[in-house]
């Protein structure tokens, strides 16, 4: 009689179905541990363990007073994104390589996945939320990437967007060289880049 697994034979006394449920275990056994230390986080965070304890701080961010709990070791980036709801400020590969993140601090372009909430507090903060006007008008930069159809998938957009603010106010009429080596800090996934820079030559023309 045929003691093999009606889904294939048996080499080696494994059988296919045997083999796929083991692939499948182990890709249930891979998912629960992300859930395993989400859960250990966040019982550090309740336990009030080292490092684990938030502080009320006062952030000035796009010409407002924002109060919000953040932990020492709580980066920029997540506070804007997930404690202010300023999703515009994208997260990329959360190293300080790609720029997505890019803000405004004190005028000058950061990392903001590479920065520290708590050392900003006595500094300006700018995204890209804070470029249009309040009667809602955009910035120049803004309506010339529109003009100028730069963005493709438009994820590395308002990094792109912010390092060129940086750069028109201290420089209000760079060449294309000059922009280019202001932009070289943030990577476009589409390749873009020809589109990014003629979208800053047209503002610094019209600025």
């Amino acid at each position: 009689m045929d003691t093999s697994d009606r889904t294939g034979d048996t080499r080696g006394g494994l059988s296919r179905r045997s083999f796929i449920k083991g692939i499948v275990a182990a890709g249930a056994t891979v998912s629960s541990v992300g859930y395993l230390f989400r859960g250990v986080e966040a019982g550090q965070a309740k336990a009030g363990l080292p490092g684990a304890v938030e502080r009320l701080v006062t952030l000035t961010v796009n010409g407002q007073k924002r109060r919000v709990d953040v932990m020492k070791q709580e980066t920029l980036a997540m506070t804007l994104r997930y404690k202010l709801g300023l999703t515009g400020t994208k997260l990329g590969c959360d190293r300080g390589e790609c720029g997505n993140c890019t803000v405004l601090i004190d005028d000058v372009p950061h990392y903001s996945c590479s920065v520290l909430t708590h050392t900003v507090r006595t500094s300006k903060v700018t995204t890209i939320e804070g470029l249009a006007g309040t009667d809602g008008k955009l910035h120049p930069l803004q309506r010339a990437f529109i003009e100028e159809l730069a963005p493709q998938c438009g994820f590395c957009t308002p990094g792109q967007i912010m390092s060129a603010v940086a750069l028109l106010k201290v420089n209000p009429k760079p060449t294309r060289a000059q922009v280019a080596e202001a932009l070289s800090g943030n990577l476009c996934r589409c390749g873009a880049y020809d589109h990014y820079l003629n979208a800053v030559m047209r503002a610094a023309e019209v600025s």
